[in-house]
């Protein structure tokens, strides 16, 4: 059967679903970015508690994200250098997400988590700068 959920989880998927139909391309890698982070975020937190179960969920799902979200988004041939080292740069975060996998090393995903950060950041510059040439 159905697993019952909450009103509130209800309303939260829902949001996002809705903030994914509308949402422009850029808009889209930025909420990838932020599911990526929580990911790695929800993921230390089980790893401090010792859910080994729940570490291993949320860093899949911070794979997914970086393997078939971000890096499936680069356009090779538009981006060029640029996008082939992003490439590079999100295989070795999804190396490193398996590491910290494997033997439960925080180090690896406090990396992680800034590297995406920093690419985040550098992504809603891009998106600043976008908006006020368009204006």
């Amino acid at each position: 059967m159905f697993a019952p959920q909450s009103p509130a989880a209800a309303y939260a998927r829902i949001g996002v679903e809705t903030g994914v139909t509308t949402a422009d391309p850029h808009k889209l890698v930025l909420m990838l970015f932020d599911g990526a982070l929580l990911s790695i975020n929800s993921a230390a937190i089980s790893m401090t508690a010792g859910d080994v179960p729940a570490k291993g969920r949320n860093i899949t799902r911070a794979i997914e994200i970086v393997s078939m979200g971000l890096k499936a988004s680069l356009d090779m041939e538009a981006g060029g250098e640029l996008a082939e080292r992003l490439g590079h740069l999100y295989d070795y975060i999804c190396e490193r997400l398996l590491l910290a996998n494997a033997q439960n090393n925080e180090g690896a995903l406090a990396e992680v988590s800034r590297l995406l950060g920093e690419l985040k950041d550098a992504w809603e510059q891009i998106g600043g700068s976008a908006a006020e040439a368009a204006a």
